[in-house]
């Protein structure tokens, strides 16, 4: 009787500790928007999909439901928040539902962030949606954030919670390197794009040109110029955000018009609205590599080829549950000796 009474006492107060020495666990979970990628990043990371239904009414309402329980765990949530803006609010739903289930933590894992183009105030009576998003997740309830290249890097400061801001030079140097293009140059195909450009032409040592563009509307290119020497050169245009591909297909112009032997564009986020297939396809460029930050539609011009992010966001999320770095991700602590 004495050795039962003993067992008893063991299994009623000993299992619920070994349990909660082990820890919170990781459960990663995607929203309607970006579940291809998802499921890429938990094959990459070893772990299933969490359940999540998104329950919709007649009205257009949604409702995310978690089907599993979530109490105490780190809870990383997979969302990239373009168009259409059902895709922000989702999130927001999400991130609320963890709190409200009593998460430990919740990580909003967007690969990319809208309304980052909207990061200043550049006219009279105009809203900065960059700041509103981030003010939005803040307040949802989300505890970190995990983002790529963000349109205006500064858009961090918007946050009161950490950020952490991957680089996708990390894919696309190797990528490059592969390419063993002779007369390697980089060109940026906006001013605003040179911080980038430049840091990548540092790491090969290579050259940089500028395309100078002034715009009379949004999506609007009213002239562009050329600020450097291209003569018989590979070129490699970096930027974060490919739109309607308009200025890509510009600069690509001009930089063969300049004697460029060859074009060739690397953009984060294909965003790709409007007439953007069309202008890649007809466009000078050689190719069109993109991340898959953003789903493609099914008859994508034959120019483009998509290199995925999921080992990267695999690598940041493992990061983040185990409390380490992720500086080893940037190009900065690899750069080449001069």
């Amino acid at each position: 009787m004495k050795l039962q009474i003993s067992i008893s006492f063991l299994n009623f107060y000993l299992r619920p500790l070994l349990s909660y020495t082990m820890g919170p666990s990781v459960k990663i979970f995607s929203g309607t928007g970006s579940q291809a990628l998802c499921a890429k990043i938990t094959k990459c990371f070893g772990a299933a999909s969490g359940k999540v239904i998104i329950q919709k009414f007649s009205d257009g309402e949604f409702q995310p439901i978690f089907l599993e329980s979530i109490r105490g765990d780190y809870v990383f949530l997979v969302q990239s928040t373009c168009a259409p803006t059902d895709n922000l609010m989702e999130l927001l739903l999400m991130i609320d539902a963890a709190k409200r289930a009593s998460a430990y933590k919740i990580i909003a894992v967007i690969p990319y962030y809208g309304y980052a183009r909207q990061d200043r105030k550049d006219r009279p009576r105009v809203a900065i949606g960059s700041k509103l998003v981030a003010s939005l997740l803040e307040k949802a309830g989300a505890t970190r954030v995990i983002t790529m290249d963000l349109h205006a890097p500064q858009i961090q400061g918007f946050f009161d919670i950490p950020v952490d801001h991957l680089d996708s030079s990390a894919i696309f140097i190797p990528y490059i390197e592969k390419l063993n293009l002779p007369n390697l140059t980089f060109a940026a195909p906006d001013v605003g794009s040179t911080n980038r450009v430049r840091e990548i032409a540092s790491y090969f040592n290579a050259e940089m040109v500028i395309c100078d563009k002034h715009r009379k509307r949004a999506n609007e290119i009213a002239s562009m110029v050329l600020i450097g020497d291209v003569q018989d050169k590979d070129i490699v245009l970096i930027d974060d955000i490919i739109d309607t591909g308009g200025t890509l297909a510009k600069a690509a112009a001009l930089l063969k018009e300049n004697g460029a032997r060859s074009v060739r564009a690397l953009c984060t986020h294909p965003v790709l609205s409007g007439n953007a297939y069309q202008n890649i396809e007809n466009s000078v460029l050689e190719e069109l590599v993109v991340c898959d930050t953003i789903q493609l539609k099914e008859n994508a011009s034959s120019k483009i080829k998509v290199i995925s992010v999921a080992d990267l966001f695999a690598i940041a999320i493992r990061n983040a549950y185990e409390n380490k770095s992720i500086t080893s991700l940037f190009i900065h602590s690899q750069m080449r000796d001069k």
